[in-house]
């Protein structure tokens, strides 16, 4: 008996993949063999151009998936270890129904019965993994939905609160109104009697048959003012409890304002501790198609209870006389560092701090850097700004977050304006990215905001306000449409030049006279990559050398602010001379690098490596808020 084929990942064989036989009963085999050969053309091979038997087409190969939006499905970027490799399962269905379609007679029933219970083995395990997968999202709407209700309550108590607070200043104010009306009468009523009782002394000698009567009526008089007198000491306290009570409310104001800034100035001190700079270390998984060529990351280690630490080995091939070492090691430290399965909202987590500085008045630049196909745009933007959630890139849950900051800010007076501009350097020019498909702006170039200012600008470049998230990814759909992308041999979709998204922020305190001025700046830098891998003739040489110099020109400014010297390179390269407001020491700024985890880029990953351990060793100097 044949040895059973190593059943595959769980997934059901299509008709590309297996050619469908029915049972043969043993009557049907003596009439074949009795009815002789069919009659029909003999079987053809299959010719190269992809034609099977007959004429019909063979099925098509499963495509090699990408880091996009269609290759990339649901769980694109970073996948976690329990999902299954879709390339892998293809593959196998597929080359087990083709060995069965060649090989097996129409007699063989055992091995036709092996195949169906093959294939509904993997329908099973399929349906296991599917399965899992459902509970994990059931688990995950149920804490979502348990998080809404808590939210829910919270707001309506303090609706409540409000309403019950709302009700009690009104019916003060009411009693404080009847109390004003009962003294004015009381006041008239005292000046009648003032009047009544001259008129009664002026009659007494006419009437002292009446004193007794007059008596009486003046008891009551006395007993009314007493009522009068307690009535008015009681509006007394009510006032003095309404103007405590003013008084209390403005000292919370007060309290909670400085509450406000206390918390901001401890959460950039805290950001201040970490660094000014500071440097992340992303590295990519395996796509499913590399997974055939490279069985594992061995060469890349990552410390366990350690999550600043990275260690890359390999053999050492030198050898001395007799000794020999067994591997190089190069350990590698940052401020974080995210393995291949690290989610892009546990990365968010990390930046989350830094770009609320930008809500405070502080600016902040996020860039990456690495060579091509290591991540930097899935990391920037995902594998597109309007994909599924969970895939978003840093960019829309930057803004997102700004946007949902704005608005709880606003419950304490402050109001914030936003707008937003794209632009790419593509072989040393700036090209605006958010101008209509067709349209030609004028020439771009960076100018100093004013003279004797360090501060930098782009005239005539497009500025669009924004008021909500939506908008904001609507521009980069916009913008991603335009850029310069193409193919080479070290990636599917390479981005040629460098872009460079900034959402400037105005925010504004009326109360106060408080205004902050601040600027998020997020950069896909374009990827580092050798000539001879990259295959890059004519158009895409020039794009390449463009994009190394600029890469290289950026590495002399960090070197030259590693070192100190008093000459910084800025404008050796467009690049760097756009970013000397980030780097320059007035900003905040993170330098995601990412990975590739192919022993075959051993040499660029190391190469990266060591330009970000010089970045993150940087000191540029201490942060500074703009606001009045």
């Amino acid at each position: 008996m044949a040895s059973r084929p190593e059943a595959g990942p769980a997934e059901l064989p299509g008709p590309s993949s297996r050619v469908s036989r029915l049972p043969v009963t043993r009557a049907q085999q003596k009439r074949a063999l009795s009815a002789g050969p069919p009659a029909g053309p003999p079987q053809q091979k299959r010719s190269r151009t992809g034609l099977g038997p007959g004429g019909a087409r063979a099925a098509p190969k499963a495509p090699l998936r990408t880091g996009g939006p269609a290759a990339a499905g649901k769980n694109d970027g970073p996948r976690k270890a329990a999902s299954v490799p879709a390339a892998q399962v293809g593959s196998a269905t597929s080359t087990a129904g083709a060995k069965g379609a060649s090989k097996r007679p129409p007699w063989d029933l055992r091995g036709q019965v092996r195949d169906l219970q093959e294939a509904l083995e993997q329908g099973r395990e399929r349906l296991q993994v599917l399965e899992r997968e459902k509970q994990e999202q059931s688990q995950r709407l149920q804490q979502l939905q348990r998080e809404l209700g808590e939210r829910e309550s919270q707001e309506s108590s303090l609706c409540a609160r409000v309403s019950s607070l709302e009700v009690e200043v009104a019916q003060v104010r009411e009693k404080l109104e009847q109390s004003q009306n009962k003294v004015k009468a009381l006041e008239a009523e005292e000046q009648r009697l003032k009047a009544e009782e001259q008129r009664l002394k002026a009659e007494e000698e006419q009437r002292r048959q009446e004193r007794d009567e007059a008596w009486g009526r003046a008891q009551a008089l006395l007993q009314q003012l007493e009522n009068a007198e307690e009535q008015l000491q009681e509006l007394q306290a009510l006032r003095e409890l309404e103007a405590s009570q003013r008084s209390l409310l403005a000292q919370r104001e007060e309290h909670i304002h400085l509450l406000e800034m206390e918390r901001r100035r401890l959460h950039n001190d805290i950001q201040e501790l970490r660094g000014n700079i500071r440097v992340f270390c992303r590295v990519r998984p395996l796509l499913p198609e590399e997974r055939e060529r490279q069985r594992g990351m061995p060469h890349l280690h990552f410390p366990s209870q350690d999550t600043r630490s990275l260690v890359l080995t390999r053999p050492d091939d030198s050898q001395l006389g007799r000794e020999r070492r067994a591997e190089l090691r190069y350990d590698f430290s940052f401020d974080r560092v995210f393995p291949p399965a690290a989610s892009q909202e546990e990365i968010f987590q990390e930046i989350q701090l830094l770009v609320q500085s930008a809500l405070d008045g502080y600016p902040v630049c996020i860039f990456a850097y690495g060579q091509t196909g290591s991540g930097k745009t899935f990391t920037m933007e995902g594998p597109s700004p309007a994909g599924a959630p969970e895939s978003r890139g840093m960019i829309p849950r930057a803004v997102r977050h700004l946007f949902r900051g704005a608005r709880d800010l606003a419950a304490k007076g402050w109001q914030y304006g936003f707008s937003a501009s794209f632009l790419e350097i593509y072989n040393e020019a700036l090209r605006d990215l958010l101008l209509a498909r067709g349209q030609h702006g004028s020439e771009l170039e960076i100018r100093r905001l004013a003279p004797g200012s360090d501060e930098l600008h782009v005239p005539n470049l497009t500025w669009v306000p924004v008021e909500s998230e939506e908008q904001v990814l609507e521009l980069l759909q916009q913008a991603g449409s335009q850029r310069s992308v193409a193919r080479t041999a070290l990636n599917e979709r390479s981005s040629r030049s460098h872009s460079v998204f900034q959402l400037r922020i105005q925010g504004l305190h009326t109360a106060r006279d408080l205004r902050c001025t601040s600027s998020l700046t997020l950069v896909d830098l374009a990827g580092s990559e050798r000539l001879e891998k990259s295959g890059s003739v004519g158009s895409r040489l020039r794009e390449t050398q463009s994009i190394n110099s600029s890469l290289s020109a950026l590495g002399l400014v960090i070197s030259a602010l590693c070192n100190k010297e008093p000459h910084i390179p800025y404008r050796n390269s467009k690049l760097t001379f756009l970013l000397q407001n980030c780097l320059g020491g007035h900003a905040k700024v993170l330098m995601f690098v990412t990975i590739s985890p192919l022993e075959e880029n051993f040499g660029e990953s190391l190469n990266s490596l060591r330009f970000a351990s010089k970045v993150n060793e940087c000191m540029i100097g201490t942060a500074q808020a703009n606001r009045k």
